[in-house]
């Protein structure tokens, strides 16, 4: 019967074990893609002004202060390099991780990369303009999800996967 490693763990690789390293390709894919859709958004939008683009979605360009949901939006300033900060510290841990994970558990090394990209684009977008740039605004009648990015979009798949390979644990 295999041996089942926990959720997060912490061990250092064998000798000769590939590490999960690799995958940072896609962390610098979605950190690219996302601030190519952000200064496309900041130049093809105006502020606050949607663009219908199907009956429950609309671009609109948004600025975030704080952090998901606009939390801390108007905190007077500080929440910037907190949240900055935080999510290097964050970002810095799940590389750890990614770094002691084999080659071979593939949803874990794809989903950890996500979220790595996802937050490096928004760090970015933080230390840069003091916000987040946000675009997609999806909604029904009334009711509208807070606006995001493809980084927040990175960053929500990828621990949706981490839940999922958590749950089931199939590598």
């Amino acid at each position: 019967m295999p041996d089942k490693q926990p959720f997060f763990q912490w061990r250092a690789l064998k000798k000769g074990e590939a590490s999960a390293l690799i995958w940072l390709w896609l962390s610098l894919l979605v950190v690219g893609l996302d601030q190519v859709t952000k200064i496309w958004a900041s130049a093809a939008l105006e502020f606050n002004q949607p663009v219908n683009v199907l009956p429950f979605f609309d671009l609109r360009l948004l600025h975030n202060a704080g952090a998901a949901w606009s939390i801390l939006a108007n905190a007077g300033g500080w929440q910037r390099w907190f949240l900055s900060g935080l999510a290097i510290i964050v970002t810095g841990v799940i590389i750890v991780w990614l770094s002691r994970i084999k080659r071979q558990q593939y949803w874990l090394g794809f989903a950890l990369a996500l979220v790595i990209g996802g937050a490096l684009g928004n760090v970015i977008d933080r230390l840069m303009y003091g916000y987040v740039i946000d675009f997609i605004d999806i909604y029904y009648q009334g009711w509208h999800w807070p606006a995001f990015n493809i980084a927040d979009s990175a960053i929500s798949m990828g621990v949706v996967i981490l839940l999922i390979d958590a749950i089931f644990n199939n590598d």
